[in-house]
């Protein structure tokens, strides 16, 4: 009997999102301060410590492991620097902005060209009733530090690689300034000019191929939680005989962004509802 195919989808495991120690942070080559990390969940650095220890445990098991990774420019929808309020302020971090407050003139985009593509972006967000436009920190820009992937998940995902003598699959989600990405599958509203924000179905297809799917990263509040339901929503119509209890969601693995664990729970509870698994990895049994 064929054993089971075990593949591991670890969510956006990079530095920005990581409560790192400051023996984990580097300077800056410009200014000699210590980088820290610009939007730090929680408990992810002992999360993503738990994942590298598990793929060293268990990396023989793997036939494949899926690394995504949140990538942005500096100007971006969701970033403090295309904002401003009506009196020409600038705008905090974690200030969620709607289409209604756009329209009143409490907040506009600092380019005034761009005022109609925000709305219609607002609009269509919040038509689906998933998610109310955040601005968040500038992070994970691309090339910096806050890009790369936690340094032990990066190690073990190294030594996994000659292991296995196979690349691990990268997946770069974020780099369309004008929408949300939460998803490794596909961005909160699609840009029908920009083909990588539409749904990845080369990506499903690669995770259908598990007979056992597991999931971690960060954050469960949102890009878990957002690339997890995308996958229970469009496999089964991809990959016949496909069902949602091949997941199993490594719950020791992820946390949510502070603020946000009532969507942590309500993702867990979901899944469950499901039919997804829930296992912490010490636990599991492979």
């Amino acid at each position: 009997m064929s054993r089971s195919k075990l593949q591991l989808l670890v969510i956006d495991p990079q530095n920005d999102f990581c409560d790192l120690p400051a023996a984990w942070q580097p300077s800056d080559a410009l200014t000699g301060r210590s980088i820290a990390p610009s939007l730090p969940v929680a408990g992810a650095h002992a999360d993503l410590q738990r994942v590298a220890q598990f793929i060293r445990r268990q990396g023989a098991l793997l036939d494949a492991i899926t690394v995504t990774l949140d990538s942005h420019q500096r100007f971006d929808i969701a970033h403090p620097g295309f904002w401003q309020t009506g009196a020409g302020d600038d705008v905090a971090p974690f200030t969620p902005i709607t289409a209604a407050e756009v329209r009143a003139g409490d907040f506009a985009p600092r380019d005034a060209a761009g005022l109609p593509r925000t709305l219609q972006y607002l609009d269509a967000l919040e038509a689906q009733g998933r998610y109310t436009l955040m601005v968040w920190p500038v992070h994970c820009e691309v090339g910096s530090w806050g890009h790369g992937v936690h340094a032990d998940v990066l190690a073990a995902c190294g030594a996994w690689q000659l292991q296995r003598q196979r690349a691990v699959h990268n997946v770069f989600k974020g780099t369309n300034p004008w929408t949300e990405h939460y998803s490794a599958i596909q961005a909160e509203v699609t840009d029908p000019e920009d083909p990588d924000t539409a749904l990845n179905v080369a990506l499903l297809h690669q995770l259908g191929q598990a007979d056992v799917l597991l999931i971690a990263g960060e954050a469960s509040s949102h890009c878990v939680r957002s690339t997890t339901e995308h996958i229970v929503q469009h496999l089964p119509r991809l990959v016949p005989g496909w069902q949602a209890g091949r997941i199993v969601l490594l719950t020791d693995g992820m946390s949510p962004v502070r603020g946000f664990e009532a969507q942590h729970q309500a993702f867990l509870d979901g899944m469950r509802a499901a039919g997804a698994q829930l296992s912490n990895m010490s636990e599991i049994s492979l």
